[in-house]
C-alpha cells in the first residue's frame, strides 16, 4: 500500500510538474483596471509565471476552505467533548474504568457492572 502511494504521488508529481513547463509564460496581475489606477492615481501589479499564480490561487483556496470547515464543525466537537465528559462521569459513578480512547465505549460483559452491585449487596448482609 505504501509503494502505491509512493506510485499515485509521483503521478501527481510529474502532472503538477507538466503543467508548470507547458504554463511559465509571464501574467501581469494589477490590483485594479487601467482606468481605474489612473483614477486613483495609484495601482499595482505583479508579473509572474501563470503556474505560480494558478498554484497560489489552489493553495489560498485549499488553506480557506480548511478553516472554514474546522470552524464549521467547531459545534460537533464541542457537543462530542461535553458527551465524553458526562459518559465519564457516568462511567465514575457506576465504578466503570473509562477507556484511553475516550470515545470508544468500554467492551464489557452486559450486566457485569449490576451483577457486581447485587454482589456487594448480597456481601453486606452476611456480614
Amino acid at each position: 500500500m505504501k509503494y502505491l502511494r509512493y506510485a499515485l504521488l509521483a503521478i501527481v508529481l510529474l502532472f503538477c510538474v507538466t503543467i508548470a513547463l507547458a504554463n511559465r509564460a509571464p501574467v501581469t496581475l494589477a490590483l485594479w483596471p487601467d482606468t481605474v489606477t489612473s483614477f486613483l492615481g495609484f495601482g499595482y501589479s505583479v508579473t509572474l509565471p501563470l503556474f505560480i499564480i494558478v498554484g497560489l490561487a489552489g493553495g489560498l483556496g485549499l488553506v480557506l476552505g480548511l478553516v472554514w470547515e474546522w470552524l464549521r464543525e467547531r459545534s460537533v466537537r464541542v457537543e462530542a467533548k461535553q458527551n465524553r465528559r458526562e459518559l465519564d462521569r457516568i462511567r465514575a459513578d457506576q465504578g466503570t474504568p473509562a477507556t484511553t480512547t475516550g470515545s470508544a465505549v468500554a467492551t464489557t460483559k452486559p450486566g457485569n457492572g449490576s451483577r457486581d452491585q447485587v454482589l456487594a449487596i448480597l456481601d453486606e448482609k452476611d456480614a
